[in-house]
């Protein structure tokens, strides 16, 4: 992966807590198209009451048995996932044409950042060319889903720290039948959500090129 250019401007990190996923939808939407060539880049960590997302290329296939948990749809790529407690979101509001990235940089941004993560707790993650994410052995442990407009970003990636596999059996999981899915936990990775996203921001700005983070808690 390409040395980042070290940028002097921080990053804001932005932690917004246990929030419904359509509020910060529509929010990353109207902090996107409001954004111009001097708004600073952040990064929106949450967690989500039980949610299915589904993709812009969503196969109702996919959905084998939703039951009580609801499904919306994104404007992101990909096809179905879920979202949960015990899993850290995170939302990447970048201008990637002023980061220098192209769509395939910003996407091995985030998988480096999550193998970094896992590499520091003695675990060997992997990314797969064929389908984005990390994966440990052949299961799942973070997803990828991103949207661009003009040159920006939102949506992001998720990692399964503590959140509740189950709901994944009632899908296929990024449209993969099949697919096993894990979590920190099981791999003996004993973090709190907040002390992996802790980790995982850090990670995931080093490999942006900032040096200097500041902070907020919610919504824009």
């Amino acid at each position: 992966m390409a040395v980042p250019v070290p940028r002097c401007e921080p990053l804001w990190l932005r932690r917004l807590g246990r929030c419904e996923y359509e509020a910060v939808f529509t929010a990353m939407r109207s902090f996107t198209e409001a954004r111009d060539a001097s708004t600073p880049d952040e990064l929106w960590w949450v967690e989500h009451p039980p949610i299915f997302t589904q993709g812009l290329a969503g196969k109702a296939e996919h959905l084998l048995a939703p039951g009580d948990i609801p499904v919306v749809q994104a404007d992101r790529g990909g096809q179905v996932t879920y979202h949960g407690p015990g899993q850290v979101v995170v939302y990447c509001l970048l201008d990637v044409r002023r980061l220098g990235l192209s769509v395939r940089g910003l996407v091995t941004v985030l998988e480096r950042s999550v193998i970094d993560l896992l590499a520091a707790h003695g675990i060997a993650g992997r990314a797969r060319p064929d389908a984005p994410g990390v994966y440990v052995g052949d299961a799942k442990v973070a997803s990828l889903g991103l949207r661009l407009r003009q040159g920006r970003s939102y949506h992001g990636l998720s990692l399964n720290v503590d959140v509740d596999l189950e709901p994944f059996s009632r899908i296929n999981p990024c449209g993969y039948p099949g697919l096993r899915v894990t979590r920190l936990r099981d791999l003996g990775v004993e973090l709190t959500p907040e002390a992996a996203a802790a980790e995982l921001l850090a990670d995931l700005g080093h490999h942006l090129g900032y040096t200097a983070f500041a902070r907020a808690d919610g919504l824009p």
